[in-house]
């Protein structure tokens, strides 16, 4: 048996009135996420556990039957397990964004998209003008890494939940917050008259006008796929994290070219590298970034294109993967919000039996048959554990 996860990362959403009370789901064009609801059966799934904050990491561990209670210590460890980079001990990795702020308030919090050279060129600079206490890892586009050596911890916020709001209250608070924000007002001075900006002024584009640290964290342990499920899995995405977890869990990263983790990744190829690791593999987990920055810009249209590009590559599997097949975001990511909420998701399985459900909705799931399931459940259902 084959099986394969379709994860549109914070595809779910809220009614928007500009699109007639419909969510982005409801509203897209989508046949093929359709046939997986009319073919199977649908349910919700609550991804993030009480007190957690509704990330990508926490969320995604829990599709992936990880229990953030007991194997999170941050989004930053987990995308240094990605690129390759050992946390000494003591240290701490912090998950590290090229933001822009104008006048105090977060107008971007990935830098116009700022691409992949030029955040290395930025951070090469900044390397050179710290000590051995903190050491930047640039990785791609506007997410990048920061190990502290000698870390105690801090509160941190995610830039992407602070979007036209003042940052100032939402600078790091804790052990390591004076060494963090220290780093912060460095990078500015550095990055102010930095080549790299001068070029992206010109050019009409947004400058990296600094750093915002968060999520950091000692080396996590988590559990083994192959151990638990007694299967070998992949891993396609174009994030860190993504990448980090299934490094971290013992799966193959099967690395997809054209796929960017923006709203331009190539989603056939991503598509037809799913189905083609099956052959070998047990298990495969096709992770889409695309909807989720749609809803952090705040762009139902967006969101729109991503979720039906999406969808035609849902109907390449659907015909080239002969299997059981789930389709679910992680977390919503609301137009209207630009940030992530811990609502239940809606999924659907096929290849688990039918139910009266038709179409892939949020509403629609709220009727079918698996009913409000915990998102370390997903998993042992889909491979009989």
């Amino acid at each position: 048996m084959k099986y394969l996860i379709i994860l549109g990362d914070g595809m779910a959403d809220e009614p928007i009135p500009a699109l007639g009370g419909k969510t982005p789901l409801a509203y897209a064009t989508i046949p093929n996420m359709d046939r997986v609801a009319r073919e199977g059966r649908m349910g919700l799934l609550a991804t993030v556990p009480n007190g957690f904050e509704p990330g990508s990491d926490i969320a995604n561990l829990s599709v992936l039957g990880c229990d953030p209670r007991t194997c999170y210590t941050g989004r930053g460890p987990l995308e240094a397990i990605s690129m390759d980079v050992a946390i000494p001990p003591g240290a701490a990795a912090y998950r590290c964004n090229l933001v822009t702020t104008e006048n105090g308030i977060m107008a971007d919090f990935s830098a116009g998209h700022i691409t992949s050279e030029e955040g290395a060129d930025l951070f090469a600079t900044l390397n050179e003008a710290l000590g051995d206490d903190a050491v930047f890892y640039p990785g791609i586009s506007y997410r990048h890494l920061l190990i502290l050596h000698d870390a105690g911890g801090a509160v941190t916020t995610p830039p992407h939940d602070i979007v036209d709001e003042p940052v100032a209250a939402y600078l790091p608070n804790g052990d390591d917050a004076d060494r963090l924000r220290a780093l912060m007002a460095t990078a500015e001075e550095v990055f102010a008259g930095h080549p790299v900006n001068v070029a992206r002024l010109a050019a009409g584009k947004p400058p990296a006008t600094g750093i915002w640290p968060w999520s950091g964290g000692k080396q996590p342990a988590l559990p083994n796929f192959t151990e638990t499920y007694g299967l070998k899995g992949g891993m396609i995405s174009a994030v860190d994290l993504l990448n980090g977890i299934a490094i971290g869990m013992g799966m193959d990263v099967i690395t997809v070219p054209g796929a960017t983790g923006y709203l331009d990744t190539d989603y056939m190829a991503k598509a037809r590298a799913a189905a083609q690791a099956l052959e070998t593999l047990d298990f495969v987990y096709m992770h889409v970034e695309a909807p989720d920055e749609a809803g952090h810009l705040g762009s139902p249209e967006e969101k729109i294109k991503a979720i039906e590009h999406l969808d035609e590559a849902v109907g390449y599997l659907l015909e080239h993967v002969d299997g059981i097949i789930a389709l679910l975001p992680d977390h919503p990511t609301p137009c209207q919000l630009k940030t992530h909420t811990s609502d239940p998701v809606p999924f659907a399985i096929r290849g688990l039996g039918t139910d009266e459900t038709t179409v892939y909705t949020e509403e629609e799931a709220i009727n079918g048959s698996f009913g409000l399931m915990v998102g370390t459940e997903l998993l042992p259902l889909m491979l009989g554990n």
